[in-house]
């Protein structure tokens, strides 16, 4: 893959660097700032960007609103965020539209090597990726919302497996049931949430977007 790395840690962006070079990725360019970042992707788009969500000047939401701003201008870049803490604001403006070929990653996970590849790997392939601990946070701010409330158990965590970027082969593969035996709880999901149906719009993505309490 040709990937670009935004990150203001210099320690942090030289060991990314290094560690997706020696698997055999190009990194175009690894920059400390949004600024650069975004004009790095103007001048030379990469398949996948990795992006931090506070960078200078204000260290607030910079990354975001970069990967938020790639997402809008150059759909056909996969963009995966990482962030030192749960943030639900951000993880939630993120997936609020085309959310093919995006991950929200805690940094941690990067220190887990086979999963942070794996995960690049899911966005260039057009997949959604999130942090366990990123969802979990998630359903516990939406937990009582009154349409999720109706859910059972088992709908909770396909839904929940759904917000990860699962399709419903992996679910099942997960649940260790049948691909049937998912398609049924995916449709009492979007029934309960009273998704429309209808060929304008993707159910399983305002489903998510429910949870996520967009």
């Amino acid at each position: 893959m040709r990937l670009m790395i935004a990150e203001d840690s210099a320690l942090l962006r030289a060991g990314l660097e290094r560690l997706l070079a020696d698997e055999g990725h190009h990194v175009t360019a690894a920059v400390a700032d949004a600024d650069a970042l975004l004009a790095a992707v103007t001048a030379d788009p990469p398949d996948v960007t990795v992006v931090d969500v506070r960078m200078p000047p204000t260290h607030t939401d910079e990354g975001l609103r970069a990967a938020l701003h790639i997402r809008r201008t150059h759909p056909q870049v996969g963009v995966l965020v990482l962030s030192q803490h749960v943030e639900q604001r951000y993880a939630a403006d993120l997936l609020a539209a085309d959310t093919r070929g995006v991950g929200y990653l805690l940094k941690d996970r990067v220190a887990r090597v086979e999963e942070f590849l794996t995960a690049l790997q899911r966005i260039h392939d057009g997949d959604t990726v999130l942090d366990p601990e990123v969802v979990r946070r998630l359903l516990a701010r939406t937990r009582h919302t009154d349409d999720l409330r109706h859910l059972t158990p088992r709908e909770h965590v396909v839904l929940t497996l759904m917000a990860q970027g699962h399709t419903n082969t992996a679910i099942a593969h997960h649940l260790f049931v049948s691909k049937s035996a998912v398609e049924k709880h995916t449709n009492a999901v979007f029934d309960k949430l009273r998704l429309p149906r209808d060929d304008s719009t993707n159910r399983r993505v305002l489903a998510v977007l429910r949870f996520l309490g967009t």
